[in-house]
C-alpha cells in the first residue's frame, strides 16, 4: 500500500531528513510528514544558515569598511570628499543572496529525498495509535509505521513571562532574519547563542545595540575566559552590555518599544529601542501531535527519551530539540540533531551502533569574534572531581591571524593533571567554529595533551594557536 512503511519520520529538520536518509539507506521504506511548504526545518530556513549568510554579510562589511588597511580601491562615483569610499550596506541584495542559498539547499534535500526514495507527506502528523501516523491537514491520510515513528518536531522561539512578543517591535530571531531595514537601535534579550549573533549582525550594520543577560556573564555556556574575552571585544566594537540584568516589562509601540529592567544593584534601568529581540532561548514543537493522548511521558512540555532514543511508548522514538533526557539539559543543536537521527537509523535497522557521548558535542556561535568549543569547562572539569590543569596561547601572535586581520582571542586547553587527557577545549577567535573541529576528534580519540604537542601543525594557519596552547599546556609555549 502506498501508506505503509516502514519509518515515518514527523518533522524534515536537521534531526528528521537525516534520520530518514540513513534509515532508507540501510533499506527501509521511509516517509517524511512536513507542514512547511519546504524541508529542512527550522535550521535551513530560519535558523542556523540564514543567519550565518547575514554574519559573513556582515564579515564582508568589516573588510570593505577597513578598505586603507587592505589597499582597495573604489570607483571614483562612489566617493565621499570628506572621508573617502562611502560603504554601506544593500538589504535588498543582503536577503535575496540569503535566500537564494536557502534555496538551493532546501532543493538539494528535494533531491536527496527523491534519490534515496524517501516520500515526502506534506501536512500535519498526528500520532494516532500502535505505528499509526494521521495527517490532520494537507493530504489526509493516515500512514503506517511497521517499524518506528520518529518524532524529530524541533523547537521554536519563546519568550518569558510578561513580555509578549506582537512580532512587529517585539520580536524573535524568526523576524529578526527578514528585516528590511537596518534598524538604528535594537535590545537583544539573552546572550547566548542567538543573541551574539545577531549582536554582533546588527553592530556591524551599523545599529546601537543592547545586550540584557540575566545570568552574571554573557554566553553563560561557555568558560569564564571566553565570556570574558567576548564582553571585551563587543564593548571595544560599542555594544552595550547588561549583566545580572533582568527584564521586568517591554511595552512596544509605533516607533519603538520601552524596556524596563532591574539592575543587579536593585535598580530599574529604563531602555528604548527601536526593536527588542527575545532571544531567551527554545520550546518544543508538540502541539497538535498528540503525544500525552498517545501516552508519551513528557517533561515541561518535551519528549522523555531514554539512551537510545525510546520514548515511554513501543515503537516511537524522538530525537533533536524536542527531547529531554532523565537529566534536563539535552543541547538545542542542529549538528547533534542529525547524529541522533543517524544512530536511531542505525538502531532501528539493527545495525551496531555506538550511543552518543554527550560531553564531547562541539558547540559553535558564529559572532564576531567567533566561538568553538567542546568537552569540560574548566569548572565543569573541577566540578567532576579532576585536578585540573589548563594552557592557553593567544591568536594574536601568529602570523595567519595578523594577515587576516583578525587578531582578538585565544585556545584554552583544559586537561587532567594525572592522565594528561584533554577533558576540553575552548576558543575565541578567527576560524574558531572551524578549528574546534580538531578538538573535538582529540576528544574522541581520549588524546592527551603531549600527543597534541607531537601533532604538527601547519604553518602559517590558525590551527597552530591549538598547538601551541597544547606546549602552553606544559608550560613549554614557542612562540609565548
Amino acid at each position: 500500500m502506498a501508506n505503509e512503511y516502514d519509518v515515518v519520520v514527523i518533522g524534515s529538520g536537521t534531526g528528521g531528513y537525516v534520520a530518514a536518509i540513513r534509515a532508507a539507506q540501510l533499506g527501509l521504506k521511509t516517509a517524511v510528514v512536513e507542514r512547511a511548504p519546504v524541508l529542512g526545518g527550522t535550521c535551513l530556513n530560519w535558523g542556523c544558515i540564514p543567519t550565518k549568510a547575514l554574519l559573513e554579510h556582515a564579515h564582508a562589511l568589516k573588510i570593505a569598511q577597513d578598505w586603507k588597511e587592505w589597499g582597495l580601491t573604489i570607483g571614483q562615483a562612489a566617493l565621499r570628499q570628506d572621508s573617502g569610499p562611502a560603504i554601506g550596506i544593500d538589504m535588498n541584495q543582503v536577503h535575496a543572496r540569503k535566500d537564494k542559498i536557502v534555496k538551493g539547499l532546501t532543493g538539494g534535500i528535494e533531491l536527496l529525498f527523491k534519490k534515496n526514495k524517501i516520500d515526502w507527506i506534506k501536512g500535519s502528523g498526528r500520532l494516532a495509535g500502535k505505528g499509526k501516523v494521521e495527517i490532520t491537514e494537507g493530504q489526509k491520510q493516515v500512514l503506517s509505521a511497521s517499524k518506528e515513528i520518529i518524532v524529530a518536531t524541533g523547537s521554536t522561539p519563546r519568550s518569558v513571562p510578561g513580555i509578549e512578543i506582537d512580532r512587529k517591535r517585539i520580536i524573535t530571531s524568526d523576524e529578526a532574519i527578514h528585516m528590511k531595514e537596518i534598524p538604528k537601535s535594537i535590545a537583544i534579550m539573552g546572550s547566548g547563542a542567538v543573541g551574539v549573533e545577531f549582536g554582533s549582525i546588527f553592530r556591524r550594520f551599523g545599529s546601537e545595540v543592547t545586550i540584557i543577560e540575566l545570568l552574571p556573564r554573557i554566553v553563560p555556556v561557555e568558560d569564564e575566559a571566553v565570556s570574558a574575552e567576548l564582553e571585551k571585544s563587543f564593548k571595544k566594537q560599542g555594544i552595550k552590555i547588561l549583566t545580572g540584568t533582568k527584564v521586568t516589562s517591554a511595552r512596544a509601540g509605533s516607533t519603538g518599544v520601552d524596556i524596563e529592567a532591574q539592575t543587579p544593584d536593585g535598580k530599574t534601568a529604563k531602555i528604548n529601542a527601536e526593536y527588542l529581540l527575545v532571544a531567551t532561548g527554545r520550546g518544543p514543537v508538540t502541539a497538535g501531535l498528540g503525544a500525552e493522548d498517545a501516552g508519551l511521558q513528557m517533561d515541561r512540555g518535551y519528549i522523555r527519551v531514554d539512551q537510545d532514543f525510546k520514548t515511554s511508548v513501543p515503537g516511537i522514538s524522538a530525537i533533536g530539540d524536542v527531547i529531554t533526557f532523565e537529566k534536563p539539559g539535552h543541547p538545542q543543536l542542529a549538528h547533534l540533531s542529525s547524529a541522533e537521527g543517524i544512530v536511531l537509523a542505525e538502531r532501528i535497522a539493527g545495525k551496531e551502533y555506538r550511543p552518543i557521548n554527550y560531553d564531547q558535542v562541539p558547540g559553535c556561535t558564529y559572532c564576531d569574534p567567533e566561538i568553538g568549543s567542546v568537552g569540560f569547562t574548566e569548572k565543569q572539569a573541577q566540578e567532576r572531581g579532576y585536578e585540573v590543569k589548563t594552557g592557553s596561547f593567544k591568536f594574536g601572535v601568529l602570523a595567519r591571524a595578523r594577515m587576516a586581520g583578525e587578531t582578538e582571542g585565544f585556545v584554552k586547553i583544559v586537561f587532567d593533571k594525572k592522565y594528561d587527557e584533554i577533558l576540553g577545549v575552548h576558543m575565541i577567535g578567527p576560524r574558531a567554529t572551524e578549528l574546534v573541529a580538531e578538538a573535538t576528534v582529540a576528544l574522541k580519540l581520549e588524546c592527551t595533551v603531549e600527543e597534541l604537542i607531537r601533532t604538527i601543525h601547519a604553518h602559517p594557519t590558525m590551527s597552530e594557536a591549538v598547538g601551541e596552547a597544547a606546549h602552553a599546556a606544559h608550560g613549554a609555549a614557542i612562540h609565548a
